[in-house]
């Protein structure tokens, strides 16, 4: 089975091409055993491309747990370079002069549409529509009773250390925390489990830690659901820039700065959210047949 590994600010992702490829009997084994990085290739998670009937094409994202995910704003950054760049959509446009090309990508979460843009024939970046945040309990989902939505600053203690979470969704749960103290002195590798499995999460929950350094600019950690802590995170970045926002710490584009790199999420607190950074292809090889 051929692969191929690309990266988008440090969250790495193994792809295959499945609208060819035989059906593996279990996708989420094969993600456990491809995405351990001691005995097989190493990655956060294992993105299919699949045929759609809604979209150019289809997404199916599995973690390195073998659990199956709704949407990843860097795994469609990866997505879009992997299909544009395998001849798997011709759609081309421009734009400021820029060569871009644009494809439509079917996820658990909807559809969602992405803006690559080229460098000679290759993608280095890619701006993604999020859709739009949600902010229900039962849109997130999270069992808690509040008068007041979006649900803002929400008191969790863990292991006697006081939290307080924003939460909404991105298509996925997640459960955001603002720090008064740098994101690296954080406890994320004893807290962060237990915040994503908390009773309060029913499906569990992605959980970011973030510290605003300006208007502009908020350095941020991240723990995902089915993963662990990443380098980085799409979809929890424009969660940290949507909560930022309806807190009043923030503008409406605004850097997420991580360890793996630098995001740029956009919103105007009405329509989608806009996430931009780049993408790479580091390598492809073969799965060998019984590996898994």
């Amino acid at each position: 089975m051929k692969f191929s590994k690309l990266q988008a600010t440090g969250n790495d992702f193994i792809l295959i091409d499945a609208t060819t490829a035989p059906r593996a009997t279990d996708w989420g084994e094969l993600a456990q055993a491809m995405c351990d990085r001691h005995f097989g290739v190493g990655a956060d998670g294992l993105i299919l491309v699949q045929n759609s009937t809604s979209a150019d094409l289809k997404m199916r994202l599995f973690n390195s747990d073998g659990s199956e995910a709704e949407v990843s704003g860097n795994g469609l950054r990866c997505f879009a370079k992997y299909a544009i760049e395998k001849g798997l959509i011709s759609k081309t446009s421009s734009r400021a002069g820029q060569s871009s090309r644009s494809l439509t990508i079917e996820t658990l979460s909807g559809v969602r549409k992405v803006q690559a843009y080229m460098s000679g024939n290759k993608v280095n970046r890619a701006e993604v529509n999020m859709g739009l945040p949600r902010f229900q309990p039962e849109q997130i989902p999270v069992k808690v009773k509040v008068d007041i939505i979006p649900i803002l600053d929400y008191p969790l203690v863990i292991d006697g250390k006081k939290l307080t979470l924003s939460l909404l969704s991105m298509g996925n749960p997640h459960a955001v925390s603002f720090l008064s103290r740098p994101v690296v002195d954080f406890p994320l590798a004893e807290i962060g489990p237990k915040v994503e499995r908390h009773p309060m999460f029913p499906q569990r929950t992605n959980f970011e830690v973030a510290r605003v350094l300006s208007e502009g600019k908020i350095e941020a950690r991240v723990w995902e659901r089915g993963v662990g802590e990443t380098l980085a995170c799409g979809s929890g970045a424009c969660a940290i820039a949507v909560a930022a926002q309806l807190l009043d710490y923030a503008n409406r584009q605004v850097d997420i700065i991580l360890d793996g790199g630098t995001l740029t999420v956009s919103w105007d607190r009405v329509g989608d959210v806009l996430l931009t950074g780049p993408v790479e292809e580091i390598f492809t090889g073969e799965w060998l047949e019984g590996r898994n």
